[in-house]
C-alpha cells in the first residue's frame, strides 16, 4: 500500500520541474532527507518486553500487461518507454480492468487459506506524491478481494499459524530513483514503467513476536506464491516488497503498544535487521520514560538503523472513495472453483508426500521442495532411475553443490544436465547389474557430473572418452595391489604387528595407482587377502 506524501510530517518535498529529460526520459524534483536515532539495551531489559509484529508485503503480478491499461509489464526496458495515457493519468482517459490479474489474485489468496469474496471494489486512495501521476492511487479498501487467511511458519523447530488478514488488487506507483544521476543530491528522479503494475498486497495479522519469526513468514510466503506461478518475487527488482509494523509491550501486558510502519525492507536480511534495531529502539524509549510516535521510518542499510520519515497517516487521511470509474469485481462461486483447479500441490503438501513415498528425512523433504523447479528435476530423475532414495542423494548434495559453485538456477542446470542424465549416473553406480556392463565409483560419479555440465556431454559419453569405467577386473586390482604392497615394507610390517588404521592407506594407493576407477569392494577384499 503505497503511503502520503512526506509534506505534512517532516520530509521536506518540493517539485521543481516536469521536465523529461532527452537522455534518460527520467522526471526529476528537489528532496530533502531526514535524521535518525540510535538504541543499546541490556539483554535482561530486553527480556522484559514482547515484540508485536505484522506484515505488509506487495507482490507483483506476473501479468504481460499493466492493471489497468496494455502497457507492459517488462522489467529493465529503457526508462518511461512503457507508458501511456492511462497509466500517466492524463485527463479524459479511463482504467479498463486486467482480468488476468483477478485471477492471479484470487489464486494466490487460495493458496493463502483466504475467503474470496463475491464482491469487492475498488476505491480511490488520495495523496500527493511525483511517482503518482492521477493524485491518487487505485486500491481496494473497505471491500477487499479476499480476507481471513493463514499461513503455517517453523521456527525453533515448533510449527505456528499466522493469520492473513487481507489481500487486496491495488496499482504500484512509479519508480523513485535516487542515485546515479548528476543531480541526485538535490533531485529525485522517476521512471514511470512500474506506474500501473498489477500488485497484490497481503496484510498478515500481528501474529509474529520475534523477528526470526517474521523472517519464517515472508520465506514461508514467497515460496508458496512462487508455487503458484503468480510472482516471480524478485526483490532485486521490486516485484516483492515488505513494509514492517514493530511495537512492543511488557510480557504480562494484553495491550499492544504504539506501533511502527518500517519501510523499503527490500531483502530478508534487512527485514530482520530492521526489526531488531526498532525493537530495541522501542524499549530503550520507554525504559528511559519516553513515550513511542506512531510514524513511518526508513531502513538505512548504509547505517544500520531506521530513520524517521512521516508521521503515520490513518485511513481518513487518503479521503478514500469508490472508484467511480471502475465496476465492483465480481468473481462467481464457479469462476473462483475454476481457479482453485489451477493450484499446484503446495510446499506443505509436497513435503509431506516426499517423506511418505520416498522414505526421506523431513530435513531432505525441505531441501528438495525449496522451489517447484527442483522439485520436479527430483521427481523426473527418480522416476526414470527407479531409485527416488539414491537420486534424492545425488540432488540434494551433488547438484546443489553445482549450482552454488557454477551461480546456475535450477532451471538453467536442467538444459545442460537433464533428468535423464541424473538417472543414469545412479544406474553406472549399481553393483546389481550383469557381468561385463559398465560401472563408476561414487567418486568418479561426483566428477563426471561436474564434466557434463561443463562440455555438455552425456554420462556415457564421457566415460568412453576419458576411460573412466569402474575396474572390476580382479587380476588388474590385484597387480596395483601387490605394486602398492611392495613399495610400503614399512607399511605392511605396522598392519601386520596390529595396526589396523594403515589398512586405509594401502587402500587409497590402490585407488590412487587405478585412478580411482578400482571396485572398492574389490580392493578391500583383494588387500585383505594379500597383507594376512
Amino acid at each position: 500500500m503505497r503511503k502520503a506524501s512526506g509534506l505534512k510530517a517532516g520530509l521536506s518535498y518540493r517539485v521543481t520541474s516536469a521536465t523529461v529529460y532527452a537522455d534518460a526520459a527520467i522526471i526529476s524534483c528537489y528532496m530533502v532527507k531526514s535524521a535518525p536515532e540510535a538504541a543499546g539495551i541490556a539483554p535482561e531489559v530486553l527480556a522484559r518486553y514482547e515484540p508485536v509484529i505484522g506484515l505488509e508485503v506487495h507482490v507483483q503480478l506476473l501479468t504481460s500487461s499493466k492493471i489497468f491499461c496494455g502497457c507492459s509489464t517488462r522489467f529493465g526496458d529503457a526508462p518511461n518507454s512503457n507508458t501511456c495515457p492511462i497509466c500517466l493519468g492524463l485527463p479524459g482517459t479511463l482504467p479498463v480492468l486486467n482480468k488476468r490479474a483477478v485471477e492471479m489474485a484470487t489464486l494466490a489468496s487460495l493458496a493463502l487459506n483466504c475467503t474470496v469474496h463475491e464482491h469487492s471494489r475498488f476505491a480511490r486512495k488520495n495523496y500527493f506524491y511525483p511517482d503518482l501521476p492521477k493524485g491518487y492511487q487505485i486500491s481496494q479498501y473497505e471491500l477487499p478481494l479476499a480476507t481471513g487467511g493463514w499461513i503455517e511458519v517453523e521456527h525453533d523447530g515448533a510449527k505456528k499459524r499466522i493469520g492473513i488478514t487481507r489481500l487486496h488488487l491495488e496499482e504500484d506507483a512509479a519508480k523513485n530513483l535516487h542515485e546515479g544521476f548528476s543531480q541526485s543530491a538535490t533531485k529525485a528522479y522517476i521512471d514511470y514503467n512500474r506506474c500501473g503494475t498489477p500488485l497484490c498486497e497481503i496484510v498478515s495479522e500481528p501474529d509474529m513476536r520475534a523477528p526470526e519469526e517474521a523472517y519464517a513468514y515472508l520465506t514461508t510466503l514467497r515460496q508458496i506464491l512462487l508455487y503458484t506461478g503468480v510472482s516471480d518475487c524478485n526483490m532485486e527488482e521490486g516485484s516483492l516488497r515488505c513494509d514492517a509494523n514493530v511495537s512492543v509491550r511488557l510480557r504480562d501486558s494484553r495491550e499492544f503498544g504504539t506501533k511502527v510502519e518500517v519501510k523499503n525492507l527490500n531483502s530478508f536480511r534487512f527485514l530482520q535487521k530492521a526489526l531488531e534495531y526498532e525493537i530495541e529502539r522501542h524499549i530503550g524509549v520507554l525504559e528511559s520514560g519516553g513515550r513511542i510516535s506512531q510514524e513511518t521510518r526508513l531502513w538505512n542499510q548504509s547505517a544500520n538503523r531506521t530513520d524517521s520519515m512521516r508521521s503515520k497517516e490513518k485511513a481518513h487521511d487518503y479521503r478514500y472513495f469508490p472508484e467511480p470509474d471502475l465496476l465492483p469485481v465480481h468473481v462467481s462461486a464457479a469462476w473462483r472453483e475454476e481457479i482453485r483447479g489451477a493450484l499446484p500441490e503446495l510446499p506443505d503438501a509436497k513435503r509431506a508426500r516426499f517423506v511418505r513415498d520416498y522414505g526421506m528425512t523431513p530435513y531432505d523433504a525441505g531441501v528438495l521442495t525449496e522451489t517447484q523447479a527442483l522439485a520436479d528435476y527430483f521427481e523426473d530423475a527418480g522416476r526414470l532411475a527407479g531409485d527416488p532414495k539414491k537420486v534424492a542423494n545425488v540432488v540434494a548434495n551433488w547438484v546443489l553443490a553445482e549450482l552454488k559453485q557454477r551461480g546456475l538456477s535450477i532451471e538453467e542446470w536442467a538444459k545442460v544436465v537433464p533428468p535423464s542424465q541424473i538417472a543414469r549416473i545412479v544406474a553406472l553406480q549399481s553393483t546389481d547389474v550383469p557381468s561385463g556392463s559398465i560401472t563408476i565409483s561414487a567418486s568418479t560419479a561426483r566428477a563426471l557430473l561436474g564434466k557434463m555440465a561443463e562440455t555438455m556431454g552425456s554420462a556415457d559419453e564421457l566415460i568412453a572418452a576419458e576411460g573412466l569405467a569402474q575396474i572390476s577386473d580382479t587380476s588388474a586390482i590385484e597387480q596395483a595391489a601387490w605394486d602398492v604392497i611392495a613399495k610400503n615394507p614399512d607399511n605392511v610390517a605396522k598392519y601386520k604387528s596390529g595396526n589396523e588404521g594403515v589398512f586405509k592407506f594401502f587402500v587409497g594407493q590402490v585407488m590412487r595407482a587405478t585412478r580411482g576407477q578400482a571396485n572398492p569392494q574389490a580392493v578391500n577384499d583383494i588387500l585383505r587377502q594379500l597383507l594376512s
